[in-house]
């Protein structure tokens, strides 16, 4: 039995102490993940007027972000998806992108370099921001929206890190 463990202890050392073969260092570190979403102004959003939900599906409230920018600054799809609209809204350039898990993002004020039907990648140009929307504090802000289906969503969320909560086992 001592010698059995003699011997298993003598061959571990020696894998331990073996010379490693040239070109075999450590692993190289694993990648890391690109996030699936991005913010259309650039990182980070200088956020202007933050989402403020309605209390009812048709009362007041903000169904959107509002990013500060300048005026001809791109605009980047937050995420993959199809383009679904490009087009002038109540004498507004608006563009929106349908998204996997039913979610759809809306740009405006943007004068559209893209078309509907078009598929893009998060962080692909969509159009260049204009001037002009309502209440901006800053020489030009894009209203970013958020829906899935009919229920409008903070397009902030989509940018922070989902919160992880460790539950107890139940007995």
């Amino acid at each position: 039995m001592a010698a059995r463990l003699l011997l298993a202890f003598l061959v571990a050392t020696a894998a331990a102490l073996a010379p490693v073969p040239a070109g075999a260092g450590p692993a190289p570190p694993a990648p890391t993940p690109t996030p699936a979403w991005g913010s259309p102004l650039g990182d980070p959003p200088v956020v202007t007027r933050p989402f403020a939900p309605p209390p009812s599906p048709y009362g007041p409230g903000h169904r959107g972000a509002d990013l500060g920018g300048a005026p001809g600054a791109v605009v980047r799809a937050a995420g993959d998806g199809i383009v679904v609209f490009a087009g002038m809204v109540a004498g507004r350039p608006v563009v929106s992108v349908d998204h996997a898990g039913g979610l759809r993002t809306t740009y405006e004020p943007v004068a559209p370099a893209v078309a509907a039907g078009q598929e893009v990648r998060r962080g692909d140009a969509l159009g260049t921001l204009a001037a002009g929307h309502e209440g901006c504090p800053a020489a030009a802000c894009l209203h970013w929206g958020l829906r899935r289906g009919e229920t409008y969503l903070d397009p902030l969320s989509l940018l922070r890190p989902p919160r992880v909560r460790l539950l107890p086992l139940s007995p």
